[in-house]
């Protein structure tokens, strides 16, 4: 089991149920705020998009700590767009890059939200697994998830999903470098210039090279920070949560 404490003395905890080389691995995630496990399955050896990474996990702390003291959380002004006068209606929430899911289901989970997780096809079947996997806690918890595929520029899969997102979400999809385009070409699709809807990204530098994105960006979107994690033992660097919204995406060059 890996655990670490907070200031108030509670542990975020995650154990590999199963775990050998190149074989499937089940972790359960503790959520704390509604007292369940989550179960995700990683499979190595099919790739980047099959495994859990750190930028994940701090996001999915963050949603816990905020179903746990909203008032208290940073993502509360992202989180409380539909929370005010007679708009009391789950929130509608896509997910970018979802990898193995985790993100997603956990916010379907803590927020009774609507949710469509996302990634290319060949990773379906593994996010399918996970959110099926999942659907007593969220049942039980009034969340629901919905598994599709979308290739970033892709403007048919975009319209596929659909638009009308209250928020975004994505973790670790600031990687490699021939994506930087396509992901805000895609952000660019969905955001279009509201300013209602955010992009919620947590990301962890590896790269000088990643400033390249976020200078880009900051020409089509408002870029703030939101978060930042304390760097794990041996890294220089935590984990930064930003949010994106749209502001004249037209004079950005990106069109």
């Amino acid at each position: 089991m890996l655990l670490s404490g907070d200031e108030n003395g509670d542990t975020k905890g995650q154990s590999t149920l199963h775990a050998g080389a190149g074989e499937p691995q089940l972790q359960q995630h503790y959520i704390r705020s509604i007292d369940s496990m989550l179960t995700i399955r990683q499979l190595p050896s099919q790739g980047l998009s099959f495994q859990l990474w750190p930028a994940a996990t701090t996001l999915v702390n963050l949603l816990d700590d905020h179903r746990r003291d909203p008032i208290k959380s940073p993502l509360s002004p992202v989180l409380s767009v539909t929370s005010n006068g007679l708009d009391c209606r789950p929130l509608k929430i896509l997910e970018l890059g979802s990898g193995t899911g985790l993100v997603g289901i956990a916010a379907a989970v803590m927020l009774g939200a609507n949710v469509t997780v996302t990634d290319l096809p060949h990773v379906i079947s593994n996010l399918q697994f996970n959110a099926d996997s999942n659907s007593d806690v969220l049942k039980a918890n009034g969340g629901n998830v919905v598994v599709s595929a979308l290739s970033w520029v892709e403007a048919g899969d975009v319209e596929r999903v659909g638009r009308e997102f209250d928020v975004i979400l994505a973790s670790d999809v600031v990687y490699h470098d021939h994506l930087y385009e396509p992901l805000l070409q895609t952000l660019y699709l969905l955001l279009g210039g509201r300013e209602t809807t955010s992009f919620v990204m947590a990301h962890l530098r590896r790269w000088k090279k990643d400033s390249a994105f976020f200078k880009k960006a900051k020409k089509a979107f408002n870029v703030e920070v939101l978060y930042e994690d304390s760097p794990s033992e041996g890294s220089r660097v935590g984990v930064v949560v930003y949010r994106f919204w749209g502001k004249q995406i037209r004079k950005s060059g990106l069109a």
